[in-house]
C-alpha cells in the first residue's frame, strides 16, 4: 500500500485537507474504495507528525435488511481491528421517500450527509473524508454535460468543499478505481460489494455501466479526458468566481430586505460576469427560491442591459421579483414593490415648522421671513422652494401621494398628474409613494419636494412676506 498512501499524504498536504491534530470522520460503506481509503488515512494518521484521529462511520440505508446487516458488522469489525471509534447510522430511507418525495439517491443522500454531520459534530471533526474517486469523477461530469450544466457543474467534485462549518474531502479524487482495487488485491485488503451497484436502474449506475464505455470506444482515455476537464474548469471556476465576488462587492448594495445595481457598471461586465454576479444575488437572497437556473439568469440579464430605459418586473419565484426603475435593478420580497401600504398626513398649523418623514429619511423645515431683493435667490436647487406667504392658505399639508393628484406646473399653463411628472424624472415606482407632497388649505398641491414646485402663490415685486420650504435628507444633518 506503500505507494499510494503516499499518493494521497502528499495530495493531502497539497490541497490542505488536513492539519496535524485534525479528528476526520471516515465514511466507510464497506466496499473496495472507502474500506482502502480507512486504511490509507490509517496509515497516515499513524505517523507522528500527522497526530490525525480518524472514526469510521457506516450508513445502513435500510434497502436490503440482510446484506446491509452483514455490511456493518463487517465495518464494525475493521474499526475494531485498526483501533478506531465506530458510528453506525441505522437510517430508514424508504419510509423519507414516500414522506418527501424525493428520488431514491437524492434521498439517500441527503440522510447520509445528515448522519455524518451530526457524527462530526459529535466528535468536533475538522472533516468528513469521503471515498469518490477519479472514475466516480467522470461519471459526474458526464452526467453533468447531458443535464446541460455549466461551468461550474463540469468542474465535477471538489477534493475540498466547506459545508455547515465541516470540510467534506475527498482525498482519492485523483486516484482510479483499478488502482484501488490492485492495492486491496495486493495488500489482503477485504471487502464487500454491494449489489445495487450493478444495476442500471439508476442515472449513475447507467453513466458507469452502459455510457462511458459505449463512449469509451471513440476514447480510450475517456475517463482522463473528463478528470482533466474537470480540473481545468475547476480552476477557472475559482477565479470567475473570484472576479464575480468582486464584482459584487462594487456594484450590489442593500435595498430594504432585497438587493440592487446600477444598469450601467453592470452592462460594462462581460456577459460571463453578468450571469454569475445574477446567479450569486440570487443565492444570496433568503427567500426559499429554488436553486436558480440559465434561463431565469438569461431573462434578467437580457431585461438589463436593453438599451432603452424602461421599468419591468420579473417573478423568480419563491416570493423574490427582479424590478427594473429606469437605471436601478432591485432585487426584492413581492410584498414589497411598490411599498404601496406607506401612507402618511402630517398637518403644519404655525411656522417654524418642521416634518419628519417616514421611510424617506428626510424632514421638511418651514420658516418664514421677510421677502427681499433676494428672496427668489433663496430657493436655490430642487430640496428649496420660496412661496409668497401671504397667497397661501392654511393650514399646510404634508402627504404621501394620492391617486389622480394633479399640479399646476411652474411655466406651463394648466396641470399635470403627479404620475407623469415622476415619469419624466424617473422617479422608480417602488419610491413614489414614499415622496411628500406639501399642499395648502384649499388641497392644492404647491411643491413636491426634490422634484418640481407649483405655479401657486409665486414670489413677485409685490411680495412682502416670504415662506421657506426646505428639503434637508438625513446625510446632510450628520
Amino acid at each position: 500500500m506503500y505507494p499510494l498512501v503516499e499518493r494521497v499524504r502528499r495530495t493531502g498536504e497539497e490541497q490542505r485537507l488536513w492539519s496535524p491534530g485534525d479528528c476526520i470522520i471516515v465514511a466507510v460503506s464497506g466496499g473496495p474504495d472507502s474500506v482502502a481509503l480507512l486504511h490509507i488515512l490509517h496509515a497516515i494518521a499513524s505517523r507522528p507528525e500527522q497526530k490525525l484521529s480518524l472514526v469510521c462511520a457506516h450508513i445502513n440505508h435500510g434497502f436490503r435488511p440482510e446484506e446491509s446487516l452483514e455490511e456493518a458488522e463487517f465495518v464494525q469489525g475493521l474499526a475494531n481491528k485498526l483501533g478506531l471509534p465506530f458510528e453506525l447510522g441505522n437510517l430508514d430511507i424508504p419510509s423519507y421517500i414516500r414522506q418527501s418525495g424525493r428520488s431514491t439517491q437524492l434521498a439517500a443522500r441527503e440522510k447520509r450527509y445528515e448522519f455524518l454531520h451530526t457524527v462530526a459534530k459529535k466528535h468536533g471533526a475538522a472533516s468528513i473524508a469521503l471515498a469518490h474517486h477519479a472514475d466516480d469523477q467522470a461519471e459526474t461530469v458526464m452526467m453533468r454535460i447531458i443535464r446541460g450544466s455549466g461551468a461550474t457543474g463540469l468542474a465535477g467534485m471538489r477534493m475540498r468543499r466547506r459545508e455547515h462549518n465541516v470540510n467534506l474531502i475527498r482525498p482519492l479524487l485523483r486516484i482510479y478505481k483499478a488502482e484501488i482495487l490492485q492495492t486491496c488485491q495486493d495488500a489482503g485488503i477485504p471487502y464487500r460489494i454491494d449489489s445495487s451497484n450493478l444495476q442500471n436502474k439508476y442515472a449513475r449506475n447507467a453513466i458507469r455501466l452502459d455510457v462511458l464505455p459505449f463512449l469509451g470506444q471513440y476514447n480510450e482515455q475517456l475517463a482522463e479526458s473528463l478528470n482533466r476537464l474537470a480540473d481545468t474548469l475547476g480552476e477557472e471556476d475559482d477565479y470567475l468566481q473570484q472576479m464575480t465576488g468582486r464584482a459584487y462587492r462594487e456594484l450590489v448594495t442593500p435595498d430594504g430586505a432585497g438587493l440592487a445595481f446600477q444598469v450601467g457598471p453592470f452592462a460594462a461586465l462581460h456577459a460571463a460576469l453578468q450571469r454569475r454576479l445574477i446567479k450569486l444575488i440570487l443565492n444570496y437572497l433568503p427567500f426559499g427560491m429554488e436553486e436558480s437556473d440559465f434561463v431565469k439568469i438569461e431573462r434578467v440579464r437580457q431585461g438589463v442591459i436593453q438599451s432603452s430605459p424602461t421599468t419591468w418586473s420579473l417573478d423568480l419565484g419563491g416570493g423574490l421579483q427582479c424590478v427594473r426603475e429606469y437605471d436601478t435593478i432591485r432585487f426584492i420580497p413581492n410584498a414589497a414593490e411598490g411599498n404601496d401600504g406607506l401612507r402618511y398626513t402630517y398637518h403644519v398649523n404655525t411656522v417654524p415648522a418642521e416634518v419628519a418623514i417616514q421611510g424617506l429619511g428626510a424632514s421638511l423645515l418651514f420658516a418664514q421671513t421677510t421677502a427681499g431683493q433676494d428672496a427668489v435667490s433663496m430657493a436655490h436647487g430642487k430640496d428649496r422652494a420660496v412661496f409668497d406667504a401671504d397667497k397661501l392658505v392654511y393650514p399646510l399639508t404634508v402627504r404621501s401621494r394620492q391617486p389622480g393628484d394633479m399640479m399646476k406646473v411652474m411655466g406651463l399653463n394648466g396641470t399635470k398628474k403627479v404620475k407623469d411628472i415622476f415619469i419624466d424624472e424617473k422617479i422608480p415606482p417602488s419610491l413614489r409613494s414614499r415622496i411628500p407632497i406639501v399642499t395648502d388649505g384649499q388641497g392644492r398641491i404647491l411643491w413636491i419636494p426634490g422634484i418640481r414646485r407649483s405655479s401657486i402663490a409665486a414670489v413677485g415685486q409685490h411680495t412682502s412676506s416670504v415662506l421657506l420650504m426646505t428639503l434637508v435628507r438625513d446625510a446632510e444633518e450628520q
